[in-house]
């Protein structure tokens, strides 16, 4: 009931653009008539088939208006049809006026979206923010090398609608309550905004008891002061300062969630949770809440404050549509949003606007606003006859060449207005208006203006020389010789000129909002980046995430300190401060102790009334979470408590209520005293059987005249510290009591010695997915004896994070390519000695550190990162793939402040143990694929020289992205002679010789392009073996393996379905005469071809990846990639090494049982008793799927297809052929759809 419009995001898909006619497209220039704005539809051919401008350059645009304001959800683009004309990358700017236009923002920055690389794909993107606006501007960045810009578009999504309302800053809205006076206990309040003023009351509302709400515009920022119960004392309300830049006339979203004292405020999808000051939990306002400014009833007390000067839309309150009922009720306001009037322009680091003014006047007249993060810039420059007057601002002051300094802090992103006039020999800066503070000075010179003017940039090779050359921000508002500006007319070439000036916006970003810094530390910002101030926060690194001090007293026992007074911090970089603790090192423990603040024998009064108990409330010198952190991570707590009474009961007996009971760790009760346990309803002595009276089961509940005590340790640590002591009874005639709660005191620290060993290369534990779309933080100690090892690795698509033992490397990838960062060591890491690793992500840089001595950093690309997302689970010993195995011990695993339970998995898990402490026939089969068992004195390795494979265990996966017109060549045979071209033995590279009568081929292979060759081996005869695509082939990744069982027999098996055998015609040669050369991707032959196939299937040439590409014993793929080993191979083309994404082909998975309450709901099993994973592709038809195998004899030439089985043809998928063909095959089809772990 809060949103604004009518539609459901599941339903807001809509085609948007393609609908409207040809006047609603425009662009900045068009290359002709059929060129024009309106062709630029997705997938439609008329005109030209697509929109080019005139010239290809930066400053070009295309623009759609679509005729109303609509919810924007999804873009796509296309190239200009059958053309090399196509757009890479482009911008996007929205607005609901066709002016003041607002660029789309994603991670915090200007969002570049990746476009096309042909004129026929589209490319579509979900908005990560969808917005709302009638008019959409497409900005081409980068194009086609071989064309020029070409571009068809569509905008997806769905209609808009809301009640808007304009407020003048003279009237309010004023929502009378059905009663007098509300007392609420749960509010929802929603409203959008948008305003050029930085100051005004959106929504006030209050009462007689001092409670109220006010939701305020304070310098540009959004702030919520609520306050239930108490004097009006604005230094001690809660408020909250979210948001920024927000008088740029653009629309805001703002959503208050209130339940008692726990609010959540959303500023523009951004969420911060407070709790409120106040007594009480209900929010009693009187009469009214109003919108647009105070109510004239407002108290004195309440401030004179502006009113509002913008539009709302979409206001509601507490299930109330304000807006629907405003307009029903036909109130004399606005319901329209008039037009901005501002043109700003926006300035980076390269910008330049020229201005023409008077020539050889006495005069020089500048007023303009601008607005900036950078503390020092150029504003304006104007030579002059001779000479020139620069204006800058120089450390956040406007500064006159002429060393006249005027204003401060003026690089705080507000807008800011100058104006300069020097008249004859007299020069006067005035800032923001303030008449009262303008700066005079004479001027040396006679003023004699030049006549040109340069904003925000001087570039001109000339003697003069300004000390700022560039400014970043924006400007509006210029004024030259008195005389507004037509910035409208700059844009369209009419007046002066400009370079990378972006003109009618204002693209400035506020990056200190939200606010990066961490753990209250400080943001200050450039137009480029922000840096965070840690100093006095405890934590350090670029966004001041890592805690400066160790975990615990154990573990700056094992840095060699001695007993003292310490700051540790438990989580790390989590959310709890650092605090003081006393560490008492001993030899064989290490206790930390905490104190509070109950005297020793406190006397415990009686309460004004018989019934009334006391209650003594102990505070410790920090947070409960803080102890309770130290509760959580140690071995063993205690805390000693005595009573000591004369004639008052204590526990009374177990059958009756106690009197006295303590409360602890999570405000629960307890009835058990020191020396006893939970659940038992005694004291120490009532355990010992020494009680004064044995009727009672303690020494004071014996209700004597004499002083007793009831003293003893509590040791359940869950239930500990004690927060608070009931005594009830010391309210009769002569009762007293004392009471002593000593130091909370722990020792062990479960979390620094909680660790697993790993004993061979494939054991592994596996943890659910960490949160890292921003931020991410991994540390833990290791010690081993091997030099390579994967510690732990979380995958995403393509997104991953990997730690590794080369020497130590992190690897992790965030949408601009993988990113590996190595440390070095001067000593020998595989010592078997304990080494910390400390590794971080974060929005501004990458780090690795390891034994707190070496560090590398890698700061974030300057478009920034994009969010981590992450969806496999955590591995830990290994990668997910199971390559790399980490042999050894790791211990102390955080991730993002959270210790994880190494221990509690291995103790479940085969091959881990718990806790740390002749090769080939014992570790021979983790050489995969036919790799060889090699043997060495401390271990084995994997010989993979003979396999399609590499890495450690030859299942390294071996691939390349062939891009269109890639092959990859490698012979098998020179030209000139029928000798082999490469000789058995040569580095491992073993060729095919002369004559075959068995071959075995396998390859995987993932496209979306058909028809395609994907492998042709030729010969000096007619006879050749070709693996193609057909035009029906369902592309998607496959794995194939085709070879000759003897002479005339052929076997084909693709993935995991059951091989099938072929028998050639008697008449066929059996022989594979004079091999020569094995093509991928495409043919490019010389010698005889069959000009059927290479007509159908050669061109373009396969698109897509090739991987663990085998042909006998030959891996020309891998050779090819190989550029250190000697071979035949070459390649012609862009080839990227990729693995493609290939999984292993290994048992079937029908061959297993299959359990279906096993598998969530993604089709993952997650048994954590399981080894391995397998992925088995989901198949549609080897019928409608690829497989076209050809082999042509010298005697008889003969096509062999896939087996089409019967009833094949009206089958949708692969899986449905085989069926009809094999109904022994119904029941393994389900399984092969599903993920399979051995």
């Amino acid at each position: 009931m809060f949103f604004c419009c009518f539609f459901s995001s599941e339903s807001c898909d809509e085609v948007l653009a393609s609908p409207l006619p040809y006047s609603a497209f425009t662009s900045s220039s068009v290359m002709a008539v059929d060129f024009g704005a309106g062709y630029a539809k997705l997938n439609r051919r008329v005109g030209n088939g697509g929109w080019s401008p005139l010239d290809s350059d930066r400053y070009q645009w295309l623009q759609v208006d679509l005729r109303a304001r609509k919810q924007i959800t999804a873009i796509a683009t296309q190239g200009r049809y059958s053309s090399s004309d196509w757009t890479k990358h482009y911008r996007l700017l929205y607005s609901d006026t066709e002016s003041n236009w607002k660029p789309y923002r994603q991670d915090s920055n200007i969002w570049t979206f990746s476009a096309n690389w042909n004129s026929e794909r589209a490319v579509r993107h979900e908005l990560q923010h969808p917005f709302v606006a009638q008019y959409v501007r497409f900005i081409p960045l980068d194009w086609s090398e071989e064309g020029r810009i070409g571009l068809r578009v569509e905008l997806y999504g769905c209609a808009y609608w809301a009640d808007v309302i304009s407020f003048d800053g003279q009237g309010v809205i004023s929502y009378r309550f059905r009663q007098k006076k509300m007392k609420i206990l749960k509010d929802v309040i929603s409203l959008k905004f948008k305003t050029a003023k930085g100051d005004g009351i959106l929504l006030h509302g209050e009462g007689q008891q001092g409670d109220y709400i006010t939701l305020e515009l304070q310098q540009a920022k959004l702030l919520l002061q609520i306050n239930l119960g108490k004097k009006f004392n604005s230094k001690s309300d809660s408020d909250t300062l979210p948001g920024s830049l927000l008088d740029g006339d653009h629309w805001h979203s703002v959503l208050i969630e209130r339940y008692r004292r726990s609010v959540n405020f959303t500023l523009d999808q951004h969420t911060q949770s407070f709790r409120t000051n106040g007594e009480f939990d209900r929010l009693d306002l009187d009469y009214e809440i109003t919108f647009g400014g105070m109510p004239v009833s407002a108290k004195p007390s309440s401030g004179a404050r502006e009113n509002y000067i913008g539009c709302m839309e979409a206001i509601h309150y507490n299930g109330d549509n304000i807006t629907n009922l405003v307009r029903r009720r036909k109130h004399n306001l606005t319901f329209s949003c008039t037009e901005s009037h501002s043109f700003p322009a926006f300035f980076n680091s390269t910008s330049s606007l020229q201005l023409p003014g008077r020539t050889d006047a006495d005069t020089v007249s500048v007023r303009l606003q601008f607005r900036t993060w950078n503390p020092s810039g150029l504003l304006f420059f104007t030579p002059l006859m001779p000479g020139g007057v620069e204006v800058s601002l120089v450390e956040g002051k406007v500064t006159v060449h002429i060393y006249v300094t005027l204003g401060s802090g003026l690089n705080d992103g507000q807008w800011h207005s100058v104006h300069f006039l020097a008249l004859e020999s007299i020069a006067m800066l005035t800032i923001n208006g303030d008449e009262m503070s303008t700066v005079r000075a004479a001027l040396p010179i006679q003023i004699r203006t030049g006549g040109d003017y340069f904003f925000g940039g001087y570039f001109p090779r000339t003697d003069l020389s300004p000390s700022q050359r560039s400014f970043q921000g924006c400007m509006q508002l210029i004024h030259v010789d008195d005389q507004l500006v037509d910035l409208q007319s700059v844009e369209q070439g009419m007046l002066g000129s400009f370079e990378n000036v972006s003109l009618d916006m204002c693209a400035i970003i506020d990056r200190c909002v939200p606010n990066h810094c961490e753990h209250g530390s400080k943001c200050s910002q450039t137009g480029d980046t922000f840096k965070c101030a840690c100093e006095g926060t405890g934590y350090s690194g670029a966004t001041c995430h890592n805690s400066v001090y160790e975990q615990s007293c154990e573990e700056y026992k094992h840095l060699g300190r001695s007993s003292d007074t310490y700051w540790i911090d438990p989580d790390g970089s989590g959310p709890l401060e650092p605090f003081r603790v006393t560490c008492n090192v001993m030899e064989d423990k290490v206790w930390t102790t905490i104190v509070n603040d109950l005297p020793a024998q406190s006397s415990v009064a009686a309460g004004s009334r018989a019934e009334d108990k006391t209650v003594l409330t102990l505070n410790y010198s920090m947070s409960a979470e803080q102890v309770n952190a130290v509760t959580s991570s140690a071995e063993f707590c205690e805390q000693h408590v005595a009573y000591t009474c004369y004639k008052s009961r204590l526990l009374n007996s177990p059958d009756g209520s106690p009197s006295t009971w303590w409360v602890g760790r999570g405000n629960e009760k307890h009835f058990y005293w020191g020396g006893s346990g939970p659940g038992v309803q005694k004291c120490a002595c009532g355990i010992e059987r020494n009680c004064t009276d044995a009727r009672y089961y303690c020494n004071c509940d014996a209700d004597l005249r004499q002083w007793k005590e009831d003293a003893g340790m509590l040791m359940y640590k869950d239930h500990l510290p004690v927060s608070q002591v009931v005594v009830g009874d010391v309210h009769r005639s002569g009762s007293e009591a004392r009471l002593t709660v000593g130091p909370l005191r722990c020792q062990g620290d479960r979390h620094f010695w909680n660790a697993a060993s790993f004993n061979t290369p494939a054991s592994y534990l596996h943890f659910p997915t960490f949160q890292a779309e921003t931020s991410v933080d991994v540390s833990f100690y290791f010690k081993t004896s091997a030099s390579h090892g994967v510690f732990l690795e979380n995958l995403g698509n393509p997104d991953f994070i990997r730690l590794e033992l080369k020497l130590v490397s992190l690897s992790f990838d965030v949408g601009n390519g993988p990113v590996e960062l190595t440390v070095r060591s001067s000593t020998p890491l595989n010592d078997d000695q304990w080494h910390r690793v400390e590794a971080e992500r974060n929005i501004k840089e990458a780090v690795l550190r390891l034994d707190k001595v070496h560090r590398e950093a890698r700061s974030a690309p300057p478009q920034g990162h994009t969010h981590l997302q992450l969806f496999s689970q955590l591995f830990v010993g290994k990668i997910s793939g199971g390559q790399r195995g980490f042999l050894g011990c790791i211990r102390s695993l955080k991730v993002n402040g959270v210790t994880l339970d190494l221990e509690g998995r291995a103790k479940v898990t085969p091959g881990v143990k718990p806790g740390c402490s002749g090769h080939c026939s014992s570790y021979g089969m983790h050489c995969q694929n036919e790799g060889k068992c090699m043997e060495k004195y401390n271990g084995y390795s994997c010989d993979c020289s003979l396999t399609a494979f590499d890495g450690p265990f030859c299942n390294d996966d071996v691939g390349g992205y062939f891009e269109s017109g890639t092959l990859v060549r490698y012979d098998l045979m020179s030209e000139s002679s029928s000798s082999p071209a490469v000789k058995e033995g040569n580095s491992g590279v073993l060729s095919a010789v002369g004559n075959l009568t068995r071959e075995e081929l396998s390859f995987s292979f993932s496209t979306a392009h058909t028809p395609a060759v994907l492998i042709y081996i030729s010969s000096k005869t007619q006879d050749y073996l070709a693996v193609v695509l057909r035009h029906n082939g369902e592309t998607r990744s496959r794995i194939m393996t085709i070879h000759w069982i003897y002479e005339s027999v052929c076997e084909l098996q693709v993935d995991h379905y059951p091989t099938v055998s072929y028998t050639l015609p008697e008449a066929s040669d059996t022989e594979f005469n004079l091999v020569k050369t094995v093509f991928l991707g495409k043919v490019f032959e010389t010698g005889q071809i069959d000009p059927v196939l290479i007509e159908r299937y050669n061109t373009p040439g396969f698109v897509g990846c090739l991987s663990r590409v085998q042909f006998n014993r030959i891996a020309p793929l891998k050779a090819a990639l190989r550029t250190g080993v000697p071979s035949t191979a070459s390649i012609q083309g862009v080839l990227v090494e990729s693995n493609c994404g290939a999984s292993p082909l290994t048992v079937p998975p029908m061959s297993f049982p299959f359990n279906e309450e096993r598998v969530s709901r993604d089709g993952v099993n997650r048994d954590s008793a399981i080894i391995g994973g397998i992925i088995a592709v989901v198949i549609f038809s080897i019928l409608c799927t690829l497989v076209f195998l050809v082999r042509h004899m010298f005697h008889h030439k003969g096509s062999y297809h896939t087996n089409e089985a019967k009833g094949a043809e009206s089958a949708d998928c692969a899986d449905a052929a085989i069926i009809v063909n094999d109904p022994a095959f119904t029941e393994t089809i389900d399984e092969s759809k599903k993920e399979w772990f051995i």
